[in-house]
């Protein structure tokens, strides 16, 4: 399980076999982050033993994943210091800072491992395509109501698979099909079937959770995935097959679109959600007014007001990652927030399109990241789970990067 068993010379079929144990368990888990209906879910009782046992048994946090785990524990020191804001500290607001704490050392956790073994990578995706396509089919058959009880995976009439939440069940989906894309771009097309089925179920989620964010975040992502290949393949082949395939795409997606428009039901809520302002965005203490106000509140309370506090103060909770590090974590947990961000971003651009085994899976994880930055503007993600695995896989491999610089140079 350590950085030094993986590099022995000799081939040990015990040590061998471990290895694929503790990889498949770690994919479980991977698997687990699509099913949160209620909390804690089974992915954190999983992932607490894990990561402890993972680091009891020699896994190795190197220089390059060390400033990760820096900002984040800086982070989560802001929203320590912010519950000190407290006149009285609830049970709530107090699982809410130890939570933030957990999803911090999972970001490292998968840093590591991939760093420790880059292989893992396609472990990781897999599983998670085929979390997003077990809880997708879940929000579309719940949509539908295709079975009794089915709504439990819908709220508001917008499905949300295995997931508390529609707008973050959408994003969930992302780079899920992103990893789809990829495999249908590079491979043959006579090899994508199943690829293109799984894009079709994905996609049709993504549409019925109704999210704006989610929309915003698949059209942003799909865009950049087609460009950034664009930039790494530039045979004339390729870009006539990338033409064809865009075209396909974007008259199957409109003529989709058109037959679901037929159903009275989705079609009110479609004219509803692609309002650009929602009654609960304008007006005296809607969202902008909301995020006016808090960045007031923000100069005024250095070291927050505390997690879960907003939403009390005002009439619904921040819906802004960046109001939200302000508020729940002060201006420490903000500052550390956008370095953690500006850092993230810039290791996964410099590597971007590096020929490596790992840059496909950097690739997504990077564009899907950028999307998640841009959409934090209208919520929060501090507690979505896949978001640490994204800051995970993308540290990662700026750490495969570095230890494979640091190999040809010896």
């Amino acid at each position: 399980m350590s950085a030094v068993a993986t590099q022995t010379t000799a081939f040990n079929p015990q040590a061998a076999a471990v290895q694929l144990m503790v990889s498949w368990i770690m994919a479980f888990g991977v698997f687990l982050s699509g099913f949160v209906i209620s909390e804690p879910a089974p992915y954190e009782l999983l992932m607490v033993g894990q990561v402890a046992l993972w680091f009891l048994f020699g896994l190795k946090i190197s220089r390059i994943v060390a400033p990760l785990l820096a900002l984040l524990l800086v982070f989560n020191v802001g929203g320590l210091l912010a519950l000190t804001m407290l006149r009285t500290i609830l049970t709530e607001q107090v699982l809410y800072v130890a939570v933030s704490i957990f999803l911090a050392l999972t970001a490292v956790f998968y840093a590591a491992v991939i760093e420790d073994r880059p292989q893992r990578l396609k472990l990781i995706f897999q599983a998670w395509v085929a979390a997003a396509i077990i809880t997708g089919m879940l929000g579309i058959l719940g949509y539908f109501h295709a079975f009794p009880g089915a709504e439990v995976f819908t709220r508001y009439d917008r499905a949300m698979g295995a997931f508390q939440d529609p707008n973050v069940f959408g994003p969930f989906l992302v780079a899920p099909t992103l990893y789809l894309m990829y495999g249908m771009l590079k491979g043959r097309l006579l090899e994508s079937p199943l690829r293109i089925v799984g894009i079709l179920i994905l996609s049709l989620a993504v549409f019925l959770s109704f999210s704006r964010a989610a929309w915003g975040l698949f059209l942003f992502c799909t865009v950049a995935l087609v460009f950034v290949m664009l930039l790494k393949e530039r045979t004339n082949a390729f870009r006539l097959k990338i033409l064809v395939l865009s075209l396909a795409a974007v008259i199957a997606m409109v003529t989709a679109l058109s037959v679901a428009l037929q159903f009275e039901k989705v079609r009110a809520l479609f004219e509803t959600r692609t309002q650009l302002v929602q009654e609960y965005d304008g007006g005296h203490l809607g969202r902008f007014d909301r995020h006016r106000l808090g960045f007031e509140l923000a100069m005024e309370k250095p070291l927050g007001i505390g997690p879960m506090m907003f939403g009390k103060l005002f009439p619904e909770d921040e819906h802004n990652i960046w109001l939200k590090s302000l508020m729940a974590y002060g201006w420490i947990g903000f500052v550390s927030y956008v370095a953690l961000m500006l850092c993230t971003l810039a290791m996964g651009f410099r590597y971007l399109l590096r020929d490596r085994p790992w840059q496909p899976y950097l690739m997504v994880a990077w564009i899907v990241l950028v999307g998640h930055v841009l959409i934090g503007n209208v919520i929060d993600t501090d507690h979505w789970r896949h978001f640490y695995l994204l800051l995970g896989i993308v540290w990662g491999c700026g750490a495969a990067e570095w230890r494979y610089q640091r190999a040809r140079r010896l």
